[in-house]
């Protein structure tokens, strides 16, 4: 099947007519259908599928003859779940690629000499219960077993409870003993999150690094009042606090050279008419090192305080998780540029944008390959990729994975 038919084939799962983007969270109904899709795509390439304990799809292309467990593949793939309204490449490019990769290698008639895996890893962006990459962070033990069960959706529902209602079992969660026998390398091709090959009229690229980041909830907790009979002098208003702190945000971003964002809200009790009495706000901060995101964190944790003290809030603010630098290996790099070889000079980008790649790069060696995105945006409806562009990185992928099956 050719990437095109393939690409087509998951266009319109989980797509809201409103707004055209997607709302592809963790074990909803489109995440099941796009999970039954991945079955699909493996049963009718003759690949064995594997859920694994936390959810992750690993579909399997093993060599004539071979015997017992996978070891020391080469591991291709990303995620299918999407942030809310997103767009349509962040993640799926990845596993559709991988697919269509296959293809053109077996259309070639080749075989491998080793495994080769397709993986889908679940809840790549942490939309529904607030922490991103639980699949790969469950199974690299960087997530443990005990908080991911206890991660709540904005219905109260938990994600134990998500499980059960999915069929799963979520007493079988945790980390994964085998991963670095399992995986030879892992390349992950994604679209780019930003512009920086279109500026350079490229439409691909390896990655270098990902910047460190984290999201931090900061709750400022007043006092719920009437919102006409209260006099502005009674009031503690945490939503007073919680706007400066926005602009603070910005203002000690630009300072650090970072970028730092509240996206996500919630409001209580959230009445047009009502004084809030709490207000859980999420920051999401990233820096080209880890000591910069550190000072980044501390300073606008630092002026929060002082604006809740000001107005009489009460301000709680906890890490979420927090991922350290991510800096690619230098050999799969390099293997990477030999195979593709033929493409010329291939650009190497960092990003700031986080990966199941960059979780599983604290066990096994991992890759990233980039797709051009014209308009810079991702996270959005806007989000795109060229057909011609999307092609080409699946054939870039096909060459790559040729080099690594091929080799000894």
């Amino acid at each position: 099947m050719t990437f095109d038919a393939l690409w087509d084939s998951i266009l319109e799962v989980g797509r809201e007519p409103a707004t055209g983007g997607y709302r592809r969270f963790a074990w909803s109904d489109a995440d099941l259908t796009l999970r039954e899709w991945f079955i699909g795509c493996a049963g009718e390439r003759g690949m064995s599928v594997e859920e694994d304990r936390n959810g992750n799809l690993w579909a399997w292309w093993l060599p004539a003859g071979w015997q017992g467990d996978p070891v020391d593949a080469f591991v291709t793939g990303s995620h299918l779940d999407s942030v809310p309204d997103g767009g349509a490449y962040d993640g799926p490019l990845g596993v559709v690629s991988a697919f269509a990769a296959i293809d053109l290698v077996r259309a070639q008639g080749i075989e491998p000499h080793r495994p080769v895996a397709v993986v889908a890893f679940s809840d790549e962006e942490g939309a529904r219960f607030g922490v991103a990459c639980v699949g790969s962070q469950l199974t690299t033990g960087a997530l443990k077993p005990e908080r991911a069960l206890a991660l709540r959706d904005a219905d109260g529902i938990t994600l134990a409870e998500a499980l059960t209602r999915a069929g799963r079992n979520p007493r079988h969660l945790g980390a994964d003993p085998t991963l670095s026998d399992r995986v030879g390398v892992y390349v992950e091709l994604h679209v780019e999150q930003g512009r920086a090959l279109d500026l350079v009229d490229q439409p691909l690229a390896v990655a270098s690094a990902i910047w460190p980041h984290g999201r931090w909830l900061f709750t400022f907790t007043g006092e719920a009042n009437h919102a006409g009979a209260t006099r502005l002098i009674d009031r503690r208003d945490p939503m007073l606090a919680y706007a400066s702190t926005v602009h603070t945000a910005r203002q000690a971003a630009e300072l650090h050279a970072a970028v730092a964002t509240f996206g996500k809200l919630r409001v209580l009790p959230n009445g047009a008419n009502a004084i809030p009495s709490e207000i859980l706000a999420w920051l999401d901060a990233r820096a080209t090192d880890e000591p910069t995101l550190t000072r980044l964190v501390e300073q606008i944790t630092s002026e929060a305080h002082k604006h809740a003290a000001g107005d009489r809030i009460e301000l709680r603010v906890e890490a979420e998780s927090i991922t350290p630098i991510v800096e690619f290996p230098a050999a799969p790099r390099a293997r990477i540029n030999r195979a593709l070889g033929h493409l010329g000079d291939i650009p190497v980008l960092p990003t700031a944008a986080g990966h199941d790649a960059g979780i599983l790069s604290a066990q096994v060696p991992t890759a990233m390959l980039f797709v051009r995105n014209p308009t810079g945006i991702s996270h959005s409806p806007a989000e795109y990729a060229r057909p011609e562009d999307c092609r080409a990185g699946a054939e870039a992928l096909a060459a790559v994975l040729t080099d690594w099956i091929t080799v000894p």
